[in-house]
């Protein structure tokens, strides 16, 4: 068990040899200090749970060495010592936020119970912290879909453990959400969380800046420097994107995962770390595996606890709620006066396929946000936008079902690109025809010119189980 740090800052070398004697001889390791600004040094290079703190020092004096302690970290305690104590001055101590004020003598028995009592402080506000931060990720993971009450009844459960985790879903459903969900609600809350894009580094770069590199270890290493693996030890690092990285990066975050040690490039020194691993990708990674692309020791030892994320269009139902939470918080981060949607507007944002997920639907609020007037938004804000425009192409039927019409260079760029643009055109096209034909897929299929079994596969891919209605039809 990790000894509790006890930071002694007093110009008396007697008093802090005094008191490094008793403290070590309860258990605690202590450094020591003989001025303000030595001690804030040592203090911010190496932390202290408990700061013992003279108010007579020479150069910046105790309480203003408390005031800036406690700046820096309000959570941090601190017991004031003093020969020449004063009611004031230690009514001012205490509004200034130190735990305890102790008069010069003081026992073994009252020092030792102070800073005892300071650590059960902190470890009970600790506690609370991680409470508090544990119900604002559940808060932020919006939706009463049953898809979202379950996953978060699956972060509930496996957040406490060491389990590894792979979060897995398309493109914008919010798995770093997930991922920083369960950080907070793990007893590491305290610790890092570092979120390393595997794709968004080069390969020639990614073990450097998964496992650190020593000077000189390759052009451009001018010092050596940590890596992500380093900077999360004691709490967690989330690997998101993990199925781009290349099989001998996933090599040596095998070897980091089975053996808790790393080696820096170009180094030979084995370091231990203590991490646990979240990981998430959008790619298929069984594929991957019978591909050969992706190690399969690796996706074993990360897939220990698979967490789904779902497509927005398959929780319809939390569409409005995230609509209406984002339009609500830019207005609060922005300073502007409360807005809402319309009732149709509404409706028409939940039929849109949003093949972009969360994140675009956000994008669109926002820009909805910025760009319509009024206290509430309309259908008429959707097309000044263009989100209308591209709603009537390629992701809402009318109440007969009409067919989209053409697709706009601002539709499409809403979308997110021309390949969302295309599939949003698609499930338009699809719900049309299930519409024109009372939700009869087989109908629907013949006047799409597809087989039936592959019109099944793209109804469920864009969510519109609920548009088909095919009971008593025969397979074709």
């Amino acid at each position: 068990m990790t000894m509790s740090r006890i930071l002694i800052i007093d110009d008396e070398k007697n008093i802090r040899r005094t008191f490094c004697m008793v403290l070590k001889s309860e258990g605690f390791e202590v450094a020591e200090a003989a001025s303000g600004e030595e001690g804030l040094d040592a203090w911010r290079a190496d932390g202290a749970d408990v700061v013992i703190l003279d108010v007579r020092l020479p150069g910046i004096d105790g309480l203003e060495t408390l005031r800036r302690l406690r700046a820096e970290d309000p959570a941090q305690q601190v017991v004031m010592i003093s020969g020449h104590g004063t009611i004031s001055t230690a009514l001012e101590a205490t509004r200034e936020g130190a735990f305890d004020f102790l008069e010069k003598p003081c026992s073994r028995e009252r020092v030792v119970l102070a800073v005892r009592n300071a650590l059960r402080v902190k470890k009970l506000d600790g506690e609370v912290r991680g409470y508090k931060q544990q119900e604002r990720s559940r808060h932020l993971m919006i939706g009463e879909s049953e898809a979202m009450r379950a996953i978060r009844d699956q972060i509930d459960r496996a957040a406490p453990t060491p389990a590894r985790i792979l979060i897995r879903g398309e493109s914008g459903t919010g798995k770093e959400l997930v991922a920083r969900a369960l950080h907070e609600a793990s007893d590491r809350r305290d610790g890092p969380f570092v979120k390393v894009n595997c794709a968004a580094i080069p390969e020639e770069l990614i073990e450097s800046e998964l496992f650190g590199a020593v000077k000189g270890s390759y052009t451009g290493a001018t010092e050596s420097r940590d890596g992500k693996f380093m900077q999360a030890d004691g709490g967690t690092i989330f690997l998101d994107e993990v199925g781009d990285m290349s099989l001998r990066a996933q090599a040596k975050v095998l070897r980091a995962l089975q053996e808790g040690e790393i080696e820096k490039v170009g180094g030979n020194k084995t370091i231990k770390v203590d991490v646990r691993v979240l990981a998430a990708t959008n790619r298929d990674l069984d594929e991957d595996v019978r591909g050969g692309g992706f190690r399969e020791d690796l996706f074993f030892r990360l897939n220990v606890v698979p967490i789904h994320m779902p497509p927005l269009r398959q929780r319809r139902d939390d569409v409005p709620l995230l609509a209406v939470h984002f339009l609500s918080r830019y207005g609060e981060e922005n300073g502007l006066p409360p807005r809402t949607f319309s009732p149709e507007a509404l409706k028409l944002i939940t039929r849109l396929p949003w093949p972009g997920n969360v994140r675009e639907l956000h994008n669109a609020v926002e820009r909805l946000a910025i760009m319509s007037a009024g206290p509430e938004i309309t259908p008429d804000d959707l097309r000044t936008t263009g989100l209308l425009d591209a709603a009537a192409a390629p992701g809402i039927a009318g109440p007969e079902g009409d067919m989209p019409g053409p697709l706009t260079p601002a539709s499409i760029q809403g979308l997110g690109g021309l390949v969302k643009a295309r599939q949003a055109f698609e499930a338009a096209c699809i719900r049309g025809c299930l519409a024109q034909t009372g939700g009869n897929v087989s109908g629907a299929a013949r006047l799409l010119g597809i087989d039936r079994t592959n019109l099944h596969k793209k109804i469920q891919a864009y969510g519109l189980d609920d548009e088909k209605q095919d009971k008593g039809e025969n397979p074709s």
